[in-house]
């Protein structure tokens, strides 16, 4: 029998659950990060309501991406995991990130720059712009522009079902952009 929290490690590794079982506790120690989670994880309460069962790390990454303002990819959401507790593996990231977004909690998004980024799954359609200097996504709507869209749409015979924007730009300098705000 084997005792709560350790593998079997099977005939012949007697010593391998004991050591499992010791970096657990200490894991757990070093772990208070997981008490001061905040009430108001968004993604958890998606979780909870899909009724995913939440470990510990998994309850964290997902405090991580709640709290995030910006769209991470997977090594700088482990990065910012590891800070709060340093025994969350990558692999475990990437698990996590990939059940999310089976279960419509989380988007992903491929922008130019090779690595698929994450954002909560928004209720609210909105498009992006993206920095090609510094790599920051800002998020937009504008009435505008999906009027527009569906416009086109409607002409060329279809109805639009839905769409993604994705605008790619370098910042305008500040000189210049006073110089066009006068013409």
């Amino acid at each position: 029998m084997t005792a709560r929290g350790t593998k079997h490690s099977g005939p012949g590794t007697p010593g391998a659950s004991i050591e499992s079982n010791r970096k657990t506790r200490a894991w757990a120690r070093g772990s208070r990060a997981f008490a001061a989670l905040s009430e108001t994880n968004r993604i958890e309460a998606q979780c909870r309501a899909k009724g995913m069962r939440l470990t510990g790390q998994r309850r964290l990454i997902a405090q991580v991406l709640s709290d995030a303002q910006d769209h991470p990819d997977v090594f700088e959401l482990h990065r910012r995991v590891v800070t709060q507790c340093p025994h969350v593996a990558l692999a475990t990231v990437y698990r996590t990130v990939r059940r999310l977004e089976s279960e419509g909690i989380l988007e992903r998004h491929e922008f130019r720059d090779g690595h698929a980024r994450y954002e909560r799954a928004s209720k609210t359609h909105h498009d992006h712009l993206i920095d090609l200097e510094t790599g920051a996504v800002i998020e937009f709507r504008n009435a505008e522009i999906e009027r527009l869209q569906e416009e086109i749409a409607r002409r060329l015979g279809f109805r639009l079902v839905r769409h993604r924007l994705e605008l790619y730009a370098v910042p305008i300098p500040a000189s210049r952009r006073s110089d066009e705000n006068r013409s």
